[in-house]
């Protein structure tokens, strides 16, 4: 079973986060994530807001690093592990950026990055950032087609309605031949776009029976990954059992790879959960083969 960590500290939501994650800086983090890539986790992720509207802080918090100075961050201080985008809103950048930022980040990191992308939902945002809010669907769709002409191409082109590019080169590009582009979302439309345009899906916000349905509703390859969420913080520790039923549940209703949120009282706290959830994975992939 992979495994994947919702990096504590980098986004700290209202009910979810932790005490402890305010006063977190970078030692924190560097030590979960080299305890993290020694216990053979999958991943780790990193969200994107530039800016959140204070009338949104409440629900949405107002806490978020930056991903690609976080994730190449992350990726000096681990081997293994791959970096997750979780998500880029792709509305806020050209496709030409990400390949240049993105494919270095790629490049340093031996290629562990994994592009997650979504269309975004805080019109407030967009509109701050002189993005395209009404269109941002379709202008998603053509950046993951434009980013596939150029992630890995040092000599790109793409003549799309939104994007067009030719006759530039962008060095360096990522390492990877084909970087894995996982969609995130709540709707059936994210899934379709997941199905026919990307390499994975990862769905927020759903509950398991809903995963399950819209799973069954949509015609998905068995190459696209279904990256699902633990929803609630899992507690290996302190109950081994519901952790194992958690997971469990997620894999039966569909789940390739699993990103856990992870309950701690501190730092330390949380590298002790890792090695006990690597146990109840490694009990779970056993009993499954």
């Amino acid at each position: 079973m992979r495994i994947g960590l919702s990096t504590p500290v980098v986004m700290q939501l209202p009910g979810v986060s932790s005490a402890w994650e305010e006063r977190a800086g970078a030692d924190e983090l560097a030590r979960i994530a080299r305890t993290a890539d020694e216990h053979g986790f999958d991943h780790l992720t990193c969200p994107e807001h530039v800016a959140v509207p204070a009338e949104e802080a409440d629900r949405r918090g107002v806490t978020y690093w930056d991903p690609l100075s976080t994730l190449s961050f992350l990726a000096a201080h681990t081997r293994r592990l791959r970096l997750v985008t979780a998500v880029l809103v792709l509305g806020y950048h050209h496709p030409l950026e990400i390949a240049k930022r993105y494919g270095t980040l790629d490049r340093i990191s031996g290629g562990r990055l994994v592009l997650g992308v979504g269309v975004g939902s805080l019109a407030a945002e967009f509109d701050l950032l002189g993005a395209d809010y009404g269109r941002r669907g379709e202008r998603a769709d053509e950046a993951i087609a434009a980013l596939r002409a150029s992630m890995s191409s040092p000599r790109p082109r793409f003549d799309g309605e939104f994007y067009r590019f030719d006759g530039f080169t962008v060095q360096p590009c990522a390492q990877q031949a084909r970087v894995p582009i996982w969609v995130g979302g709540r709707t059936l439309r994210s899934l379709r776009r997941a199905a026919h345009l990307g390499d994975g899906w990862m769905p927020f916000g759903l509950r398991t029976a809903q995963i399950s349905d819209m799973l069954a509703r949509v015609d998905t390859p068995a190459s696209v990954d279904v990256v699902l969420p633990t929803g609630r913080a899992v507690d290996p520790l302190g109950d081994r059992v519901g952790t194992y039923e958690r997971l469990t549940a997620l894999r039966s209703a569909g789940a390739t790879a699993i990103t856990c949120t992870v309950s701690a009282q501190s730092a330390e706290h949380y590298c002790d959960q890792l090695g006990a959830l690597s146990e109840v994975a490694a009990e779970i992939t056993e009993e499954a083969m």
